[in-house]
This record gives C-alpha cells, sequence and structure tokens, in this order.
C-alpha cells in the first residue's frame, strides 16, 4: 500500500487533528515521523515535518475534504505542504 502526504507540519497538534478529521471522514490516516520530530529541538524541520499520510486510492477524496474545511477549521491550510 502506497501512502500520499496530505499535509505537512511542525507542530504535532495540528498534525493529530487532521489525522483526526480524516479518521472520522472514514478515511485511513497515519501520522508520520511524529516521534523523529519530537526527539531533539528542532529535528522536525530537519526530518521534513510531520507527515498526514492517507492510502493512494484514498489521497483525491481526502483532498477534497479537506479542502472543502473552512480555513478556522483546517490548520492543514494547502493540502500537500
Amino acid at each position: 500500500m502506497s501512502l500520499v502526504t496530505l499535509a505537512r507540519f511542525f507542530n504535532p497538534a495540528s498534525a493529530q487533528v487532521v489525522r483526526s478529521r480524516l479518521d472520522a471522514a472514514g478515511f485511513h490516516a497515519v501520522v508520520t515521523h511524529e516521534l523523529s520530530a519530537l526527539s531533539m529541538d528542532g529535528y522536525a524541520l530537519a526530518a521534513g515535518g510531520i507527515l498526514v499520510q492517507v492510502p493512494e486510492s484514498e489521497a483525491a477524496d481526502a483532498r477534497d475534504l479537506l479542502e472543502a474545511l473552512p480555513p478556522e477549521e483546517n490548520p492543514a491550510g494547502e493540502p500537500g505542504q
């Protein structure tokens, strides 16, 4: 199963909020690089951020869901960034 990155964060709480929204909508979302990013200060940037990912087969629908959220309810901003 190939995963697609929908959003990248430097704050684990924001990543988990987006993952939770996707889970609630029935997507199989995961957060990756979270532990690495939290292991030492500044490492989130060096590790490329904390990623919210879904299976490739769900990516288009998951992006549509995130784009449909009002900005104040979407910590991802622009998906894929």
